[in-house]
């Protein structure tokens, strides 16, 4: 997959802005940012459900969006929304969805007897699609998206309605969907999950700001990182908020992760001379970064220093 100066415009706002991208076969590609990012809107720009502004994509050996029509053919597409037939029953859903892709007869029942084993549903093909719980749903989703097999998975925050432990189940489905030779390219804003892909591109309305594998992204922050521990951590984020030094301050119960320059020398000893001057005892150490420090610095530009994210641990 690549796209080349992708652009979206809605009116005055700019969703997608001269985006860059490239994606090998064979692995777990993540979009990462929050809330208005552009994560949605490069998807559907990538399967052919948008037309860009500006810029073109080829995707599976077809340019998008001139050839749009036989690439989805190869693909699936799973919504950040539950979009199946509420008033339908699992079963139906699942044939409805098989008799889209045109599977025949013998195949259809193939397919969906192997999507309800795979994705524990057998127990629940009677019961009507509106009544299943939301890590139920989610199972349902993703065996229609995949029942014809497709080489490219495009998934737009798949887990953002279900407990931890769904989250978890929906993961292993998906390596186990890679090993079968699936591409997968997910939008999340769950910091544990990008984690699990083995590469990300993370935007900020609608720019790439960060494109690399997790690990590198983390080794290469241009920040250093300070773990403060003090009694009085509201206090420390007075102390520490608006100084040109401190780029932000993340409270995690009664510790700080703040940020400083990679350039300032010897960082946790100039926390500690900054909360001394203003009056405060604290433990400061040096850290490693984390990915949602990777986050906090390539997406600070125009934010604030210390202001918060939308992004989730």
């Amino acid at each position: 997959m690549e796209a080349r100066g992708l652009s979206r415009r809605f009116g005055d706002l700019v969703a997608v802005s001269g985006l860059d991208l490239q994606v090998p076969r064979g692995m777990v590609y993540g979009f990462l940012g929050p809330n208005g990012s552009g994560k949605s809107t490069t998807i559907r720009l990538l399967c052919g459900l948008l037309l860009p502004s500006a810029g073109s994509a080829r995707v599976l050996g077809h340019e998008v969006p001139g050839d749009a029509e036989r690439l989805r053919h190869k693909i699936g597409y799973m919504t950040q929304r539950f979009s199946l037939y509420e008033d339908m029953t699992v079963l139906e859903n699942l044939d409805f969805i098989a008799r889209i892709y045109g599977l025949s007869r013998v195949l259809r029942q193939q397919r969906i007897q192997q999507a309800l084993q795979q994705y524990h549903l057998g127990e629940l093909a009677r019961q009507f699609a509106g009544r299943l719980s939301g890590g139920q749903r989610q199972r349902l989703s993703l065996a229609a998206a995949t029942l014809h097999r497709p080489q490219l998975l495009l998934l737009d925050e798949p887990t953002s309605a279900v407990d931890p432990q769904s989250r978890r189940d929906f993961w292993e489905a998906l390596f186990a969907l890679l090993e079968q030779g699936t591409t997968i390219l997910v939008s999340t804003h769950y910091m544990d999950e990008a984690e699990r892909c083995h590469r990300l591109a993370i935007l900020d309305r609608g720019v790439l700001v960060a494109d690399g594998a997790p690990l590198q992204l983390m080794a290469d922050i241009d920040c250093a990182v300070v773990l403060v521990e003090s009694a009085v951590p509201r206090a420390v984020q007075r102390a520490l908020s608006g100084l040109d030094r401190v780029r932000s301050i993340t409270q995690l119960g009664m510790r700080q992760r703040v940020l400083l320059p990679r350039s300032v020398e010897q960082p946790a000893e100039q926390v500690r001379t900054l909360l001394q001057a203003a009056g405060i005892e604290a433990q400061c150490c040096d850290t490693t970064p984390s990915l949602e420090d990777v986050f906090v610095a390539v997406t600070q530009s125009g934010r604030g220093k210390a202001g918060g994210s939308e992004l989730r641990p």
